[in-house]
């Protein structure tokens, strides 16, 4: 599923270590940095592994079905900057991914009534284009 919007937020900056990231992002798929020494995801990305300090690292592919469930969520009713008044009320969580739970993902939970997220909640992963070539991953409420 993809969502076609206007876009007036800032639009996310690629760097040297997040970079097959957001291409992978922009082409509605996740792709994730891990380790080569002791196999743990890194997310977010960076130079080297947080839990053994190897610089050695690859990128795995998971696809574009990707499912999760609500580890935890805040409900923001205030715009945090300029173009972000429009999404109010902004549900933000942190999504813990079924084929890989110790990787924790933010995004905002789009689609959805405030008061229906709740901690366990499914989510499916979703691809906002914001620009012709770029699109952010978001989650929405999965069909049960």
């Amino acid at each position: 599923m993809t969502i076609k919007t206007d876009y007036e937020k800032p639009i996310p900056l690629k760097n040297q270590d997040n970079h097959p990231y957001w291409d992978a992002a922009d082409q509605h798929e996740l792709k994730l940095q891990k380790c080569t020494a002791c196999r743990s995801f890194i997310h977010p990305p960076g130079p080297a592994c947080p839990s053994c300090g190897s610089p050695e690292t690859e990128w795995e592919l998971l696809g574009s079905n990707i499912s999760a469930t609500v580890y935890s969520y805040v409900v923001s009713y205030r715009p945090f900057l300029p173009g972000f008044q429009h999404d109010l009320p902004t549900i933000i969580t942190v999504a813990s991914l079924d084929a890989a739970p110790e990787v924790k993902l933010m995004a905002n939970i789009i689609n959805c009534d405030a008061e229906d997220v709740e901690i366990g909640m499914p989510l499916q992963m979703t691809w906002v284009d914001i620009t012709e070539d770029r699109a952010l991953p978001q989650w929405i409420p999965a069909k049960k």
